[in-house]
């Protein structure tokens, strides 16, 4: 049978950005009791104590959070020039057998232009492809007859520089995308490589976005 401590580790950390909360004193541990009661006491069949319940959150370890977060902000201090693009627009089409076809007359179009965005992502069913809003036509042509399964106009994207040494550390993308969320912030896409990441938001979210990175290298 679980016991009352792992059955309420495991709730809480079901819970997005529960478990750091509690780590960062952020959360009343009383009132987290009182929600948890109920689910604690299905899973064991049997009432418990709120008391009970709150001495199991507090013995929660926090270690590996804390030490996690030590080592991601050391990283994010570090991070390099940060690039704002705006005007992009986002496509996705249905894979297809004329469709790699129809990438390489685009990527021809834009091959001279060297100050354009343009990513392509191409997934199991579907292919997306972000690039300046200025080849709008030209897309709708070039890919006329694929199946657009969206279409997404004012976007804006914010590339990171980040230290050669972000692959060896996990967390780096939860801890920025996290900060984002927080702050209701809706993310479009992301894009990366091995030293950068991009966040693409809606145009109306870019300030926001880039005020909060800029915090998170300040380490604010």
């Amino acid at each position: 049978m679980n016991s009352l401590g792992k059955i309420t580790e495991e709730l809480i950390n079901q819970s997005p950005f529960l478990r750091e909360s509690i780590s960062e004193d952020l959360i009343n541990i009383s009132a987290l009791a009182r929600k948890l009661k109920p689910q604690i006491e299905n899973h064991l069949g049997e009432e418990v104590k709120e008391g009970a319940i709150v001495m199991a959150i507090k013995r929660l370890t926090p270690g590996l959070y804390l030490k996690l977060n030590v080592k991601i902000k050391n990283v994010l201090g570090d991070l390099g020039d940060f690039l704002v693009r705006s005007g992009l627009e986002d496509f996705t089409f249905y894979n297809s057998s004329t469709l790699n076809e129809k990438q390489t007359k685009l990527m021809k179009l834009i091959h001279d232009d060297n100050e354009t965005f343009f990513v392509i992502c191409r997934g199991v069913s579907e292919t997306t492809i972000i690039t300046s809003a200025k080849f709008h036509t030209e897309i709708l042509e070039i890919f006329e007859g694929e199946r657009m399964i969206s279409a997404t106009e004012n976007l804006s994207s914010i590339t990171v520089k980040l230290p050669v040494i972000n692959s060896e550390i996990y967390g780096i993308y939860y801890y920025i995308m996290k900060q984002l969320a927080w702050d209701g912030i809706n993310i479009i896409e992301v894009v990366s490589t091995a030293n950068e990441f991009t966040a693409v938001v809606h145009q109306n979210d870019v300030d926001r976005a880039f005020r909060i990175l800029m915090q998170l290298k300040r380490g604010l």
